[in-house]
């Protein structure tokens, strides 16, 4: 997840009325407060908590992952410095639980103004895959990077997070979070590695030029970078957030009619 880019517009978010706030994911069901426009994010949310095909996905991304870092430990050999970058939250970390909360209490988690008391106290689970994966790139000494725009003030919380989850290479140089662009925290890791895989849930996590494109141009650079997807850029599924929340829906112009 790249929450820096969400940030800059949360004071704009704030101040908009409820009827501005993007539909995400369809209408709320029963067990949500209809009255509240955040209910609109259910959907959403229950796609990327609670369904099987979600847990399926996550597991087909950490499975090609694993096939695919396979090839590059055979192709550069065993003296290779190689690495890899991981996104945390909805790539490793499933912070669904925090976005659940907030949205029903009819607060719009994309203000982001409860993500560091989350981080602080939060109960991240990890994400189905995750751990065996990054285990077989400790196992193949391959470095490990988190690079995440978890607040750098928490950095603290953060670490004490991912080692309660048991998951390997974390330490104060290899979690690298909000402050320099991640372009130039990518830059560092290649300084000193052969960099052979990203991971992450949104593009900015692959690439600095998707940070500042709009939607169109975003559909443009995934075109002109299609020979990545799934070979060393492994994106993974969040139907919570993103760049795509505000964009206008396409609808078929027939009359409505019900059979």
């Amino acid at each position: 997840m790249t929450l820096s880019r969400y940030r800059n517009l949360a004071t704009f978010a704030a101040l908009s009325s409820l009827a501005s706030i993007p539909l995400v994911a369809g209408q709320a069901g029963a067990n949500d407060d209809s009255g509240c426009a955040q209910a609109e994010y259910a959907m959403g949310l229950r796609y990327q908590q609670q369904s099987a095909e979600a847990v399926a996905l996550q597991r087909q991304g950490f499975e090609l992952a694993t096939y695919r870092l396979e090839e590059q430990i055979e192709a550069h050999g065993d003296d290779a410095d190689l690495a890899i970058i991981t996104d945390l939250d909805e790539t490793v970390l499933d912070n669904s639980a925090l976005l659940v909360r907030d949205m029903q209490a009819c607060h719009d988690f994309t203000t982001w103004d409860t993500w560091k008391h989350w981080e602080r106290e939060g109960d991240p689970r990890l994400i189905p895959g995750a751990k065996d994966f990054l285990e077989f790139a400790d196992e193949h000494d391959v470095a490990i990077y988190y690079v995440s725009d978890r607040y750098q003030e928490n950095k603290a919380d953060t670490l004490a997070t991912l080692e309660a989850l048991e998951l390997p290479q974390v330490s104060e140089d290899s979690v690298m979070l909000l402050g320099p662009p991640k372009s130039e925290r990518r830059a560092e890791v290649e300084d000193g590695h052969t960099l052979v895989m990203q991971l992450g849930d949104t593009l900015h996590d692959f690439a600095g030029e998707f940070a500042e494109a709009d939607l169109e141009e975003q559909r443009t650079l995934v075109d002109d970078n299609a020979e990545r997807f799934g070979k060393d850029w492994i994106v993974f599924p969040n139907a919570t957030y993103g760049d795509w929340s505000e964009a206008d829906l396409n609808a078929w112009e027939a009359p409505h009619e019900v059979d």
